[in-house]
């Protein structure tokens, strides 16, 4: 895939498939934008990257500043990535509302304002593309993933419906749906697992490349499971 004179905005782009992703694309030749909560500096990014640090994506002031300093900086953009999001753990039993108020705000509300701040942008570039990612595990909740599963259900719903708001205006909107990612943070919490199962953060990051590229033009809407073998 040549990705060459693209520049795609990376949300999350410090953690851990946030940064596997800015690899894989700086790998095919894209000009990357890369967005985080915490400050600049905490990871080292591909070279000839921009970076964003300080960045609440909650906030439609801070995302819409962001994007403005982007375009400053790099001309335009072609493409947005929303890696950002969390994960908490929770039975319903027990828990209480902030837990889903939380996983709304980091991986819902995110997605969408990072979605409306770039919007404007992205409608001027030939090709626009929005790549989302919400999680297999939304398709069925277990216990105690209520309140994560509920979140990137959103985010699926966000996917579709925003494909069909922009499916004649040059610009394509999709999401992966990852299984278990082989993140350090994943075996520590889950140490006898079979890591072999698992979707490696390149691989996940491959597919993302793809949806972005010119060969993706006809997709749009998809909610692509990314399985690996769990």
């Amino acid at each position: 895939m040549d990705l060459s004179g693209k520049v795609l905005v990376v949300t999350g782009a410090d953690g851990a498939l946030g940064q596997a992703v800015a690899a894989t694309l700086s790998g095919y030749g894209a000009k990357l934008a890369l967005l985080s909560h915490a400050a600049v500096g905490k990871v080292k990014p591909p070279a000839g990257a921009w970076q964003y640090g300080g960045i609440d994506l909650t906030l439609e002031t801070a995302a819409r500043s962001a994007m403005e300093r982007i375009v400053q900086d790099a001309g335009h953009i072609d493409g947005l990535v929303n890696v950002a999001g969390g994960f908490r753990f929770e039975k319903i039993t027990g828990g209480t509302l902030d837990s889903w108020d939380v996983m709304y705000k980091l991986n819902l509300r995110t997605a969408v304002v990072s979605c409306q701040a770039a919007l404007p942008y992205l409608l001027r570039s030939t090709g626009g593309r929005i790549v989302n990612v919400g999680a297999m595990g939304a398709q069925k909740a277990s216990a105690g993933m209520g309140p994560y599963a509920a979140s990137k259900a959103g985010v699926a719903q966000l996917t579709e419906a925003l494909a069909d708001e922009l499916k004649d205006r040059g610009i394509t909107v999709n999401a992966i749906l990852p299984s278990t990612l082989d993140t350090p943070k994943n075996r520590l919490d889950m140490p006898t697992a079979d890591f072999k199962r698992w979707v490696t953060l390149a691989e996940a990051a491959e597919v993302i490349a793809f949806l972005l590229s010119d060969k993706a033009s006809a997709v749009t809407g998809a909610l692509i499971p990314v399985a690996g073998r769990v």
